[in-house]
């Protein structure tokens, strides 16, 4: 037996009428009715939640949980490789070079504040060129 359900009269512009008969089909619905009063019901809801969060799907968030833990994976990986490669240019200097360690951390000043202006584009010539002054 169907719930008893009451008539109601609700104005509306066109443009939204032609919303409601565009997509009602697509969701499933029998009735252009059955569409207005589950769109109503899933507004309400979100208004009566405070935000959207718990009306999205479960399969987008699921998706973005997937794509996002792979591409933290990717970038772990990534820094992983760049550290060893650093460890190794850092060693094989220090094993050639003569340096003072006043100096050092005076060069590694300079460095932070060369980050800063260039927001990490950096480069080997640009590097060589600070050094030989050109």
């Amino acid at each position: 037996m169907k719930d008893k359900k009451d008539r109601h009269t609700v104005w509306m512009e066109p443009a939204v009428w032609d919303m409601v008969e565009k997509h009602y089909h697509e969701d499933n619905c029998s009735t252009k009715n059955e569409y207005i009063e589950k769109a109503i019901r899933f507004y309400s809801g979100y208004l009566d939640a405070a935000g959207a969060s718990e009306y999205l799907p479960r399969v987008l968030s699921d998706v973005l949980e997937g794509k996002l833990g792979a591409l933290g994976s990717r970038i772990g990986r990534l820094l992983f490789k760049l550290a060893v490669e650093q460890d190794l240019n850092a060693n094989i200097l220090a094993a050639l070079g003569e340096f003072n360690l006043d100096a050092v951390e005076h060069l590694r000043g300079q460095c932070v504040q060369h980050e800063k202006q260039t927001h990490g584009e950096v480069s080997f010539e640009d590097a060589l060129r600070r050094q030989k002054g050109l």
